[in-house]
């Protein structure tokens, strides 16, 4: 049932946390990894790229970065809906990051690697389903989920327009998959409620 806090283990938090770490092995024993990473330029020829890119990482603090990020909100939010609606939110979230990647890239050649989009879905998710969770941003500063996400939009909004080594398109295209996502999940809650 949505939104029903279960005790049961965050289990596709563990897998996706899983397959970072086994493809962060192969990208430091072989190349191949290039084939996987998310080029603007060619993916609509390798659609793959949307996905696989998602579990691809810069170095070690990016992937160390990620998956404690992803363990946090992945882990909370897998608990409130479930490890289906759970895993289908993070890969959309992903492939929608990678989207709002390609449409602000400003070079279509340089590669984009990282769960950052998928993880920004569960944050949009987590601001619209439980708004008022408190979480500390930046290991110091309690916000409610809601305003933490929507300073962190802010950031990356502001973000598109200096250029940096950081993917903002891709963290704005999955909080705002994750927002829709969570908008659906909260009126499906509702109706279920109200059929009661």
């Amino acid at each position: 049932m949505i939104l029903v806090r279960s005790r049961r283990q965050p289990v596709w938090t563990f897998i996706f946390i899983a397959v970072s770490i086994l493809l962060f092995v192969f990208q430091q024993i072989t190349s191949w990894w290039i084939y996987l990473a998310f080029f603007p330029a060619y993916a609509l020829r390798f659609p793959w790229m949307f996905i696989t890119s998602v579990f691809l990482h810069a170095d070690l603090s990016h992937l160390l970065f990620n998956l404690f990020a992803l363990y946090f909100f992945g882990s909370s939010l897998e608990r409130r809906i479930g490890g289906k609606l759970f895993a289908v939110l993070f890969l959309l979230s992903g492939i929608f990051g990678n989207l709002g990647y390609m449409i602000t890239a400003s070079n279509p050649y340089v590669p984009g690697l990282g769960a950052s989009g998928a993880i920004y879905g569960a944050i949009g998710a987590l601001a619209i389903l439980v708004p008022f969770m408190v979480v500390l941003v930046y290991g110091m500063m309690p916000l409610p989920m809601v305003v933490a996400a929507l300073l962190w939009a802010l950031m990356d909004f502001m973000g598109l327009f200096a250029p940096s080594g950081i993917a903002h398109g891709a963290h704005l295209g999955g909080m705002i998959v994750g927002a829709i996502f969570g908008l659906y999940l909260r009126q499906q809650m509702r109706r279920l409620e109200s059929a009661r």
